[in-house]
């Protein structure tokens, strides 16, 4: 008798468990990226362009979403879906924006005209000057780095689109375990 009193909840454990597991994923290789990004610029001294700097938007709203998503799924299931459409979303803009600047650094389109990153504001003006003189504008139609072919916002499009994906297919696993549990 209590082997059937557990079943129940243990099946409802598995099903959100297997619904999750996309989720986390996504989570995980999204929490990854932005990392990595972070670390190039922190540790390797890369300068991110202006659009570097959108392309990590999503990643600032997208991750926090999934995280909701994941820490609701057994209380509030179709806030835990909402919160995962939304990070999808997210990322899917992430995606678009990380396809236009890689397609820019290839010449298959123009990048924006007011692209150009440098570093922070000076805090002396007497350094100001010198300052002007060494800063190096960073081009949104030039790649510093590529690997496989791809560049940082080839592989951000990559890795968008992987974790809208999983996103998506979380949403999607928790509408099914939604419809099996009644």
């Amino acid at each position: 008798m209590s082997v059937s009193a557990t079943a129940p909840s243990t099946g409802s454990f598995v099903r959100t468990t297997v619904w999750k597991a996309p989720l986390a994923a996504g989570f995980l290789v999204g929490l990854a990226a932005i990392a990595t990004a972070w670390g190039y610029q922190i540790i390797g001294g890369y300068v991110p362009c202006k659009l570097c700097y959108q392309e990590r938007i999503p990643y600032y709203v997208g991750l926090p979403l999934i995280l909701l998503s994941l820490l609701l799924a057994g209380r509030a299931p179709g806030a835990a879906r909402l919160f995962a459409v939304l990070g999808g979303i997210a990322f899917l803009v992430g995606t678009g924006l990380g396809g236009y600047h890689a397609g820019a650094e290839w010449g298959f389109w123009p990048g924006p005209n007011d692209c150009g990153g440098g570093t922070g504001p000076t805090t002396d003006a007497g350094n100001l000057l010198a300052q002007l003189q060494s800063t190096r504008l960073v081009s949104c139609t030039e790649a510093s780095w590529r690997m496989l072919g791809l560049s940082f916002a080839g592989w951000n499009a990559v890795l968008s689109a992987a974790v809208a994906a999983a996103a998506f297919l979380g949403a999607a696993g928790n509408r099914s375990a939604r419809a099996i549990s009644r």
